[in-house]
């Protein structure tokens, strides 16, 4: 990286910092140690009932992935911070996130203490976003990493560079410096939370794992096609799940490179179940309206761009509105179930509550609408705004990301009475 782009990074990286030091004195719910390092509560009565220790019925939050598409769910978790008592803390015990969702959810965990404080650090973040903190945007190095990952494909062998057509060493310098992964653990110690799962696919398993760090009774789990194993999570397993094929590299850890998260998940919700969750708080970030073209329509035959952000797209998108579609249905099944398989301890079936936010926008018309914001080597790259769901993975740039926000938020009080709802207290 050029000097004169770290300065400008560092400069803009103070200015974070500053703020963040400064919601961080506001904080009105503090950790404080013991003599044994341990951390406990400064309890407020406006918390109470809240506590993961203490509530009957634990939430989970669900964050899906689809790059800055992530912005969506900032935009409800506002909401749901506004709706709550103000010096609320974490008010979901469980916390699960892949691809970009996994970055909300990591930086929501890191200040547990206190709701409003987490999802204001992720509004900054988001609101102030753009491409050159994400991925590197010069034209010579997104050629030449084309040229890596066409040459490694024809040649079919194994390089000893990563083959992508993005480097996103930005972003792994962004996240290095806002999360502060050690206070994962403390919220836990705290009791602000029982878990946090972050999912990678495996390239060599072809396995979904959701890597978790949580409190001690929770063990990991193992199904076909997905496992869940207990670690102390860090950098690379948050780079892993954002590593979308083909554009961002694989990630190594321990015995296998991984890559996005949304890739071959075929149980998004499954991590929280496996956790411990009876409430489930999900956040999507596809439309559930259908759009089709009119009968008329003469449509040119899709770009390579076109195919790949459909392919993209189907990972992101479908395994979680399916699966949302299987709980639904269970929920109505199970009370049909004899007497004897419903308290059965091994199948542990059990009803629970759903509570869905999702776009009443497609947001990859949204996207196309905001093309031109693109830096110029990437719009040489996908060539036109037609490509518009790949726009609306890659799009980190404040204006498009504003509008998510709003729209999440604005989404999310539409359902104002469903969220007060689903945290009413058993």
């Amino acid at each position: 990286m050029p000097a004169s782009s770290k300065r400008v990074y560092a400069i803009r990286f103070k200015g974070f910092l500053c703020q963040f030091k400064y919601m961080a004195l506001n904080d009105g719910a503090k950790l404080e140690s013991n003599p044994l390092g341990r951390h406990k509560k400064i309890a407020r009565e406006s918390n109470a009932g809240m506590s993961s220790s203490t509530a009957q019925n634990k939430r989970a939050l669900v964050l899906s992935g689809g790059g800055a598409r992530a912005s969506y769910q900032v935009g409800v978790l506002r909401a749901v911070a506004n709706l709550l008592p103000r010096d609320t803390h974490n008010p979901f015990p469980i916390i699960t996130g892949t691809s970009a969702g996994a970055l909300n959810a990591a930086s929501l965990a890191t200040h547990a203490q206190r709701l409003r404080t987490g999802v204001r650090t992720l509004e900054y973040v988001w609101q102030n976003i753009s491409s050159s903190q994400v991925y590197r945007l010069d034209s010579s190095g997104l050629i030449g990493n084309a040229s890596n990952w066409v040459f490694s494909f024809l040649a079919n062998r194994r390089r000893d560079t990563p083959t992508s057509l993005l480097n996103n060493e930005p972003l792994e310098q962004l996240l290095g410096k806002v999360i502060k992964f050690d206070r994962i653990q403390r919220s836990i110690d705290a009791g602000f939370m029982d878990a946090l799962a972050i999912t990678a696919s495996g390239y060599t398993s072809g396995e979904s794992v959701s890597f978790f760090q949580a409190i001690a009774d929770i063990e990991n789990w193992q199904r076909p096609h997905r496992v869940g194993v207990r670690t102390e999570l860090n950098l690379q397993h948050l780079l892993a799940s954002t590593a979308i094929p083909t554009l961002f590299p694989a990630v190594r850890i321990k015995r296998e490179f991984f890559g996005d998260g949304a890739i071959r998940q075929l149980a998004p919700l499954s991590p929280a179940i496996h956790l411990g969750a009876d409430r489930i708080f999900a956040i999507g970030v596809s439309s559930n309206r259908q759009y089709r073209p009119p009968a008329d329509a003469s449509p040119a035959h899709p770009s390579l761009t076109q195919i790949l952000a459909h392919i993209l797209n189907s990972a992101f998108v479908d395994t979680l509105t399916s699966d949302l579609e299987t709980l639904r249905r269970f929920n109505k099944l199970i009370p049909l179930l004899p007497a004897e398989v419903q308290q059965d301890p091994v199948q542990k079936l059990r009803h629970i509550e759903l509570l869905e936010i999702a776009p009443s926008q497609n947001l990859s018309s949204i996207a196309a609408e905001h093309f031109g914001d693109l830096p110029r080597a990437l719009r040489m790259f996908i060539k036109d705004a037609g490509s518009s769901t790949i726009l609306s993975l890659l799009m980190f740039e404040k204006a498009y990301c504003r509008r998510l926000i709003e729209l999440g938020y604005n989404d999310a009080m539409e359902k104002e009475v469903q969220i007060l709802e689903f945290f009413r207290e058993s």
